[in-house]
């Protein structure tokens, strides 16, 4: 390390044992220092401001809750509300006065009127003089005189009346909806009763939490509803009606007594006035479980902080061992890289090597090849030779003939590989290929308990490449595939090819039962150098120069791995024409 705290690589490799350790000793401890100063402070403020954003947040969303509750079922209850007024007046204005004298007709009205739920207990017709012309409902009212009562003259004077909770005749707590009616110079009254359980389900069941409450409130503060903890219906609420001024708001409740002198805690209530009945609907519930998460949140925060701070020793802790341990393996990837580089050489001068041989071997080979057309000349000519001894001379021949074709693809493909000649390009059965490489390796396999099976499509087109860069990338691959099954008593490798018309091209596919490859490592099986095989059973070349030759010649490689299951790679080859190598290393054949 230097004065300004830079890091050269070369003073790891130039400084002996003891000093590399000192050195890692103090970068340790710095980047640890570095990394705490950078980022605990920060994360101070983060937490600060994030404990003063959700503390609002959380307050606005919490009174906007419960206006929006109260809102809702504030609808809810003018609507219920004015759907049965509605029922009462299409009633009345539907059905004469003689019509619903006759109880079976008024009994068939109600039943209507409850059809999809109870929404009436009773119903009554009561004429201007508040007498009932007839009744339907479970209570003793057709005697009763109601002229005098409040709700008579309500109706009598505004034409529909909703009253308040009253006990009445019946002595239980109820409501009425009454509406008047003209009808041929005299006014009558249809008049039903609400049925209370319907009209209190829909306030009273709404459960907010475990403090939280529902109900209704006339003008005078008299509950409409049975609140769940607080009161009782038709009992006096525990605070005053004139702190609710506007239409609806939030109001805070500082605790009091309720009607037991039980004390109640400090409480947010939401309200909304209903317009008929001019009733407050209130949602009310105490303050500390109303913003219970705004405190759970400022001890999240202090947790979070202190959680943090720890995550980022430990982190800071866990990547500078990290790094390192990185530092200390670079020397170690570069001795690597350089022991590859090492091996390239050799392989360049194998490469030399293997251009000087082929030289040496084409001469002889060219000798041998005029010997034997001069042998072949000689034996036509000669009469007396016995015909099955000229036969076999001449099959003799061929053979050599053949061999030494051979060995001269042999130096041509030793001078490709030195790159002291240009490829050829000429028309290629993919199946033959495939059935050489397969013959030349197939005893090899068999000493491994490896069986090839082959499913080769027939009359498969022929396509201009390079036979013998074809087979060069088969050999590898099927080799590769081979070296899979290291430590397996036996396995298959499946070699198929395909029309591809789609694509316009042929496939080849190889695909094996070995040790397959890790998701990791398959992003890198085409890099040069890069091998899995321990040192000094592979190079790392052979996939990326069957890589390269394949792309070359237009066409690209798929591969699909599973650990422990195998590995299949997918050659494509497109359909190509002579003017698509113009500009290639290759030569095309004429």
């Amino acid at each position: 390390m230097n004065s300004n705290g830079d890091i050269k690589s070369g003073s790891y490799r130039k400084s002996a044992g003891a000093t590399k350790k000192e050195t890692y000793a103090e970068l340790y401890r710095r980047f640890i220092l570095l990394t705490l100063i950078c980022s605990v402070f920060p994360l101070i403020l983060v937490g600060w401001g994030i404990y003063t954003y959700y503390s609002e947040f959380a307050t606005a969303r919490m009174v906007d809750y419960f206006q929006n509750l109260t809102e809702y079922h504030r609808k809810i209850v003018e609507l219920f509300l004015k759907e049965r007024t509605a029922d009462l007046q299409l009633t009345a204005f539907t059905h004469s006065l003689e019509h619903l004298r006759d109880t079976s007709n008024l009994n068939r009205v109600f039943n209507t009127l409850n059809r999809e739920e109870v929404f009436f207990t009773d119903i009554g017709v009561i004429d201007d003089r508040g007498r009932h012309v007839s009744y339907v409902g479970p209570y003793d009212l057709m005697d009763k005189d109601y002229s005098e009562t409040f709700w008579f003259k309500r109706v009598m004077e505004r034409g529909v009346y909703i009253s308040d909770m009253f006990m009445g005749y019946r002595s239980v707590p109820h409501f009425i909806i009454a509406v008047l009616r003209s009808d041929e110079n005299q006014k009558w009254i249809l008049r039903a009763t609400v049925y209370t359980d319907y009209m209190r389900s829909l306030v009273e069941d709404v459960k907010i939490g475990e403090t939280g409450e529902v109900y209704l409130l006339n003008k005078e503060g008299v509950f409409q509803t049975a609140p769940r903890y607080s009161g009782k219906i038709m009992g006096s609420a525990p605070f005053r009606m004139d702190v609710f001024t506007e239409e609806s708001g939030i109001h805070i409740l500082e605790g009091g007594k309720d009607d037991l002198d039980r004390p109640l805690p400090k409480q947010i209530i939401a309200y909304a006035w209903l317009k008929k009945p001019r009733w407050l609907l209130g949602v009310k519930q105490d303050y500390d479980e109303a913003f219970r998460a705004v405190n759970h949140a400022n001890h999240a925060i202090l947790i979070f902080l202190h959680v943090s701070i720890l995550a980022i020793l430990v982190v800071a802790i866990l990547t500078t061992r990290h790094m390192i341990k990185v530092i200390q393996k670079r020397d170690e990837e570069e001795e690597r890289l350089s022991m590859q580089l090492l091996q390239a050489s050799k392989l360049a001068s194998i490469g030399e090597l293997a251009a000087g041989v082929a030289h040496e071997i084409n001469n002889p080979l060219s000798v041998i090849l005029t010997e034997n057309q001069v042998i072949r000349d000689l034996g036509e000519e000669a009469t007396s030779l016995d015909g099955d001894f000229k036969g076999q001379l001449f099959e003799s021949l061929s053979q050599i003939e053949a061999q030494v074709q051979r060995c001269s693809h042999i130096t041509q493909n030793l001078l490709r590989f030195s790159r002291r000649s240009k490829s050829k390009i000429e028309m290629v059965d993919i199946n033959k290929c495939c059935e050489e490489v397969i013959e030349l390796l197939e005893k090899r396999a068999q000493t491994s308990g490896i069986q090839f099976i082959v499913d080769l499509e027939n009359d498969l087109p022929r396509l201009l490449s390079d036979p013998f860069q074809l087979e060069q990338v088969l050999i590898n691959f099927i080799s590769n595939s081979i070296d899979a099954h290291e430590g397996k008593p036996y396995g298959t490798i499946r070699i198929n090819s395909r029309l591809n018309s789609r694509k316009q091209g042929i496939e080849i596919n190889i695909s094996d039962t070995g040790s397959g490859i890790s998701q990791e490592n398959l992003k890198r099986i085409f890099d040069p150098f890069f091998t899995t095989k321990p040192v000094g059973k592979g190079t790392g070349l052979g996939l990326s120069i069957s890589y390269t030759i394949v792309k070359s010649l237009g066409g690209n490689i798929t591969v699909r791995s599973e650990m422990g299951k195998g590995t299949e790679f997918t050659i494509f080859l497109p359909f190509r024409t002579a003017k698509d190598f113009e500009d290639s290393p290759y030569d095309v054949a004429g």
